[in-house]
C-alpha cells in the first residue's frame, strides 16, 4: 500500500508536469502537429500555472513547488508583456488609422464595417474572406466614397482579399498562398507627409487539422519579411497564429512590431467563441508594423456575421 506521503508527492508531480512540459514547448518553439492548436491557448495555461505551485506548497513538497514556480514564471514572462504598453519609437509624421477584418466568406455585416470606417476615420482597410457580394454591398453603403483607392480580389468562399485606402495606391497586386490558396492584396499607400508605405492583407492557412499544419508553416514562412533598412511596411490580417507560435515570432523578429502587443492590448481575443463554439477567445488577427512606426492605440470590434473581431490600430508614421 502506498504511503500517504508518497501519494502526495506523486499528486504534486502529476500537477506540475503538464505546466513544465507546456513551458518547454512554448519557450523552445516546438509546436508540431496537434500541439500547434494547443499553443494558441498559452495565456490561459499561464493564468492557471500557479495552481500546481499552491498545491505543492500546501502539501509541503519543496522540490515540486520550486519546479512549478519556475515553469509558471517562464509562462508568465512570455505572456505578461502583452499587457504592458511600449511607447517606442516616437514618430513625428502623420497619424494613420488601419482596420483589418476577416469577413467569414463574405458573411460579415457590411453596414457595421462601413460604420467602423466612418466613425474611426479609417485610412486603410484590409479584408480577408472577401467575396464579390461583399465588395458590391460595401460600395453600395458608401465605402467607395470613404476609401476610394483599392486593390481587390473578391472570390467566392474564403480565398478573396482586399485592400482599401483613403490615399492613392501604387505597386498594387495580389498573390496566392501555397497552402490553402488564400490570396493577399497589397499596395503602396502615398500618405501625405510620410514615406511610401507598403500594406498587405495577410491570410496564411489555418492549422485546423493535423494534416494541414504543413500548409500553415509554409504560408507563415512565405509572408513578406520586414525591411528595416528599406521602405516602411505593414502586414495586417488573419494570421491564424498567436504570439505564442514560433513562426509568427520569427516573422516579427525580421523587423516588425505587433501593434496590439506594443499598445498593451496583446491579450484582446479576436477569434472565438463568436461562431457559437465553446472555444476561449484567442488572438490570431494582427497588425504587424515596421519598428519605425509608433503605435498609439489598438482596439478590437465585433462584426456581426463573422467569427472574427476587427482590429483597429492607430499609428503614427515617420515624417517623410
Amino acid at each position: 500500500m502506498i504511503a500517504k506521503g508518497r501519494l502526495a508527492t506523486i499528486a504534486c508531480w502529476l500537477a506540475v508536469a503538464p505546466v513544465v512540459a507546456w513551458a518547454a514547448l512554448r519557450l523552445a518553439g516546438l509546436e508540431r502537429g496537434p500541439l500547434v492548436q494547443a499553443v494558441a491557448f498559452t495565456p490561459y495555461v499561464a493564468a492557471a500555472a500557479l495552481a500546481p505551485v499552491v498545491l505543492a506548497l500546501a502539501l509541503r513538497r519543496r522540490v515540486p513547488a520550486v519546479v512549478a514556480a519556475l515553469a509558471a514564471l517562464a509562462l508568465v514572462a512570455a505572456v505578461a508583456p502583452r499587457v504592458v504598453r511600449d511607447d517606442r519609437p516616437a514618430a513625428d509624421g502623420p497619424v494613420l488609422r488601419l482596420l483589418t477584418a476577416n469577413l467569414l466568406k463574405g458573411g460579415a455585416d457590411p453596414a457595421r464595417l462601413v460604420e467602423l470606417v466612418r466613425a474611426h476615420r479609417v485610412d486603410v482597410l484590409t479584408v480577408q474572406e472577401f467575396t464579390p457580394e461583399a465588395a458590391a454591398e460595401l460600395d453600395r453603403l458608401g465605402l467607395a466614397t470613404l476609401l476610394p483607392y483599392r486593390v481587390l480580389n473578391p472570390e467566392v468562399g474564403t480565398t478573396g482579399s482586399g485592400l482599401y485606402a483613403r490615399h492613392p495606391l501604387s505597386g498594387t497586386g495580389w498573390r496566392r498562398n501555397e497552402g490553402f490558396h488564400f490570396t493577399q492584396a497589397y499596395g503602396t499607400v502615398a500618405v501625405p507627409g510620410a514615406p511610401p508605405l507598403r500594406v498587405e492583407s495577410a491570410h496564411p492557412a489555418a492549422p485546423y487539422a493535423v494534416d494541414v499544419v504543413p500548409d500553415w508553416w509554409t504560408d507563415l514562412r512565405a509572408q513578406p519579411r520586414a525591411t528595416p533598412r528599406g521602405g516602411l511596411s505593414i502586414l495586417a490580417g488573419d494570421f491564424n497564429a498567436t504570439l505564442d507560435h514560433a513562426p509568427l515570432r520569427d516573422l516579427i523578429d525580421t523587423g516588425y512590431v505587433d501593434a496590439a502587443d506594443a499598445a498593451g492590448a496583446g491579450l484582446s481575443g479576436t477569434w472565438g467563441p463568436y461562431d457559437g463554439d465553446p472555444i476561449p477567445p484567442v488572438t490570431i488577427d494582427h497588425v504587424l508594423v515596421d519598428r519605425r512606426i509608433e503605435v498609439r492605440a489598438v482596439s478590437v470590434h465585433g462584426v456581426p456575421g463573422s467569427d472574427h473581431r476587427a482590429v483597429l490600430a492607430e499609428l503614427r508614421l515617420p515624417a517623410g
